[in-house]
């Protein structure tokens, strides 16, 4: 068969096994094992016998002029080919030859030690076992990759554990498996949130935004509008304020003073009264400054509510609290951390401090390996001695982020079988356990703690309506929606219909705004 543009076959082709070629007294035998390589070259076979040959000789024919016939007795080489060294490959054996990895059951483990000394000692381990009659190289240079670890080693001298990536540092010192065979394994709570879900990575979801477009000279011109003369417009104070977020509020107070030389909080105060002028008070002092007065007031006369505490400073940010220190610095000319040592005592004084420092870790990279660790401490402080160690819950829920501790969380449940919460209740009591537990739920779902917070404030006889003011103020510019969500999930009803069923007249109406949006 012959080709257009090419010479018929009984001319032969360059480079064509058992053909002479014009004007050379060289023919080109056929080699052994049927393999020719690109540069005319004879390349062994390096597969056991029986194999299929690689690779394989084109069925197409090579165009005439690509291999010019050569001198006899010699094989120039194309520009930038490699040509093998025979007194480097004695036995024909190029680098190609050299399997990447150990293969189970084909080539012997590549243990050091196990072969006789090299021509290289101390730059390369010997290798001449799985390959006889082969001398490597000394400018070989052998990567990790050819002597795996894990291969290498018959299975039952591999560690077997139940618990994956276990740390030298772990249970037992590495040496001994948990005891997750102490508790029947059950399948994840359905409470756990995906790592996509935490709260350092959730966007805001709020009731309240800001005004667009915004004049604050008018909203300055309704407010005293409203309140000048006989009898105050309530109406359209609830329509200015409560549809403005706080730093908005503050430039229409800024315009009231510069337009009409008086103090806008003042003004409202003077006419509105009741749990209407607390909330309306609240939303135009800036955030920090009323989250201050706010723990000021908590700690302040005889006693503590601690529950304010905990709402506000465990479920803080590390930039929440820096300004809330500031702020109440700034209104009481005392430090926040000396304010609560001196209101508190034990364990719970000591997670207060720990908070205070603002230095959570705030990255939403999980290390998997840290949370074992982290989850196997936690079960040696707690549930495996007599008592409990305070200081490693401490020390792990105040300085782990929420996306690792959430890993933590489930990684006990998988050791335990038990959930996170319910050991801090087992371990902890008081004051400490719900802190602690304030953490946890902030960690796992912050909108339905501030949820279970606000049905707290409204249930059974009266109105906590200090706790109503404070959450329903500041969490409508942050993740409002969320926990009307939440709240409708936990309790089976909206959160307005049960503001509307405690609270009555102008307030009502105002925290209905700021809820609904």
């Amino acid at each position: 068969m012959s080709y257009p543009g090419y010479p018929p076959n009984n001319q032969g082709f360059p480079g064509q096994p058992g053909v002479q070629q014009p004007g050379s007294q060289l023919p080109y035998p056929p080699y052994p094992g049927g393999n020719v390589g690109q540069q005319g070259y004879p390349m062994p076979s390096a597969y056991p016998p029986g194999q299929p040959s690689y690779p394989q000789q084109s069925p197409y024919p090579p165009q005439v002029g690509q291999y010019p016939p050569q001198p006899s007795g010699q094989f120039l080489p194309q520009s930038g080919s490699y040509t093998p060294n025979p007194s480097m490959y004695p036995s024909s054996a190029v680098p190609s030859q050299y399997p990447s990895s150990n293969v189970a059951g084909q080539y012997p483990s590549t243990v050091p030690g196990q072969y006789p000394s090299s021509t290289n000692p101390g730059q390369y381990p010997p290798q001449a076992a799985p390959y006889p009659n082969a001398q490597l190289p000394s400018s070989y240079a052998p990567q990790s990759a050819a002597y795996p670890t894990q291969s290498a080693y018959p299975p039952t001298q591999q560690t077997s554990s139940v618990y994956p990536n276990m740390t030298a540092g772990g249970y037992g010192g590495g040496s001994q498996v948990p005891p997750q065979a102490a508790y029947p394994p059950i399948s994840t709570p359905a409470h756990y949130q995906p790592l996509s879900s935490s709260p350092t990575q959730k966007k805001s979801n709020p009731t309240v935004r800001p005004a667009n477009p915004f004049d604050p000279r008018r909203d300055a011109e309704i407010l005293r509008k409203a309140m000048k003369g006989f009898g105050t417009d309530e109406k359209s104070i609830i329509q200015v304020l409560a549809h403005r977020v706080n730093s908005q509020r503050q430039e229409i107070a800024v315009q009231f003073k510069t337009m009409y030389g008086k103090d806008l909080i003042s003004d409202l105060k003077s006419e509105l009264s009741g749990k209407f002028e607390d909330l309306i008070v609240g939303l135009m002092t800036p955030t920090y400054d009323f989250l201050a007065k706010e723990i000021h007031n908590a700690i302040d006369g005889i006693g503590t509510n601690e529950e304010t505490i905990i709402e506000i400073i465990c479920t803080a940010s590390n930039a929440e609290i820096n300004n809330i220190k500031m702020a109440y610095h700034k209104l009481f000319g005392n430090d926040l951390e000396k304010e609560l040592m001196g209101e508190t005592s034990g364990s719970f004084r000591r997670l207060l401090v720990s908070l205070c420092q603002g230095q959570r870790n705030e990255n939403t990279f999980v290390d998997v390996a840290s949370a074992q660790c982290d989850a196997q401490n936690l079960l040696k402080a707690g549930e495996l001695q007599f008592g409990t160690d305070e200081s490693t819950f401490n020390m792990i829920l105040c300085s782990r982020s929420y996306c690792q501790l959430q890993q933590v969380f489930l990684e006990y449940h998988r050791l335990t079988g038990r959930d996170f919460e319910d050991v801090i209740k087992s371990e902890f009591s008081g004051d400490i356990e719900n802190g602690l537990r304030a953490i946890v739920k902030s960690v796992r779902d912050k909108s339905s703690y501030f949820a279970k917070r606000l049905h707290e404030s409204m249930a059974g006889f009266g109105t906590n309506d200090r706790a109503l003011i404070r959450i329903v103020a500041t969490r409508c510019e942050i993740d409002m929606v969320d926990i009307k969500n939440a709240y409708m999930s936990m309790y089976g009803k909206s959160l307005e219909a049960d503001i509307a069923d405690d609270t009555s007249g102008d307030y009502k109406k105002c925290l209905t705004a700021l809820v609904v949006g």
